[in-house]
């Protein structure tokens, strides 16, 4: 039961990561072709959306590390 729950967290966090980089590319992509002289804009969803992310990474490992302890 352990092993399908790490496989899920995983899958979770891939999950999470792809959907990361595909927004922040669209974002970046919009930004570029609409208002490439304005400020990055961009840059406030990359890093607030990425403290998300490096949380979600942290939690996962964590919790691969006790899984392997025990």
């Amino acid at each position: 039961m352990q092993h399908k729950d790490a496989k899920a967290r995983d899958l979770g966090l891939r999950i999470h990561a792809l959907c990361y980089v595909a927004a922040n590319l669209t974002q970046i992509l919009v930004w570029w072709l609409f208002t490439p002289d304005l400020h990055f804009w961009p840059l406030w969803s990359m890093v607030a959306w990425g403290a998300g992310l490096v949380t979600h990474i942290w939690v996962v490992r964590s919790a691969s590390r006790k899984l392997r302890q025990t």
